[in-house]
């Protein structure tokens, strides 16, 4: 039995065909609904082992990014929603993706009542569509970097207008430390962490926040794109150096979360 995972769409999303492949490459069967099917009761987010958001500008990133396909889930499937996260199934929210899922509360996922996070406008006020470094700070807990070791660095490409991870307050920045909810931060090629320094840290997030999971680590949202990053072609250098892996760094990502469900779920 394969890994069945399904990829949502909206009005909007334009990410989703590449982040399906990437999850094919991985091993796993994948489904691209939209999102009134499943409002319509036509389609059981539980009939799927895993789910991503793919990213995208959902309904034209009105109001603010992920505000309102956020809002229609929060009316329409917050209790199924929920019962999915609690079910401890993966659930990865990418760019427009992560901003929906910290809108909805699942992320950080201290409390449902009201976001204690937000992706702001990025420092530069400009769309920001570059390859950064990221380095991976997860001490274990986040189920989509298994695959991953402890402070790699890895290489993934960013594309957003609003991906400045912010938080309420200094505390809930020590909380995430503690928790160890912190998956990825903004590097510089040579591992240090970018702090602050554009263009490293392409958007001004707090701490060179690029990723962070949930307290069980079943959610994860990123700004960076790893299905862009999934292939050694789609590299800036892919034609000038030897690669010895006809992968990259994001397929890592997209491995993990079907090795995850091979094992832990079927």
């Amino acid at each position: 039995m394969k890994a069945k995972i399904i990829v949502m769409r909206a009005p909007g999303t334009n990410c989703d065909e590449e982040t399906a492949r990437a999850l094919r490459e991985a091993g796993a069967e994948v489904e691209i609904v939209h999102v009134k099917k499943i409002v319509l009761g036509e389609i059981d987010i539980f009939d799927y082992h895993g789910m991503v958001f793919p990213g995208g500008f959902s309904y034209g990133d009105r109001v603010r990014a992920g505000a309102i396909w956020a809002k229609k889930l929060k009316a329409h499937l917050w209790e199924k929603m929920l019962d999915y996260a609690k079910s401890r199934r993966p659930v990865l929210g990418i760019c427009n993706g992560f901003q929906v899922l910290v809108e909805l509360g699942l992320l950080p996922g201290w409390s449902y009542d009201e976001p204690q996070a937000a992706l702001a406008p990025n420092i530069s006020a400009k769309f920001e569509a570059r390859w950064i470094y990221l380095k991976h700070i997860n001490m274990g807990k986040c189920i989509f970097t298994k695959e991953i070791p402890e402070g790699a660095i890895l290489r993934m490409p960013v594309a957003h207008g609003e991906g400045r991870f912010t938080l309420k307050s200094e505390d809930y920045l020590d909380k995430l430390k503690s928790n160890d909810q912190i998956v990825f931060i903004y590097a510089k090629p040579s591992g240090e962490p970018a702090n602050g320094e554009y263009p490293f840290n392409p958007n001004g997030s707090q701490h060179d926040i690029a990723a962070i999971c949930n307290l069980e680590g079943n959610i994860m949202g990123l700004m960076p794109h790893p299905e862009r990053a999934t292939y050694a072609w789609q590299l800036p250098d892919y034609t000038s150096t030897a690669n010895e892996s006809i992968y990259a760094d994001g397929w890592l990502i997209f491995k993990s979360m079907v090795s995850y469900i091979n094992e832990e779920i079927l």
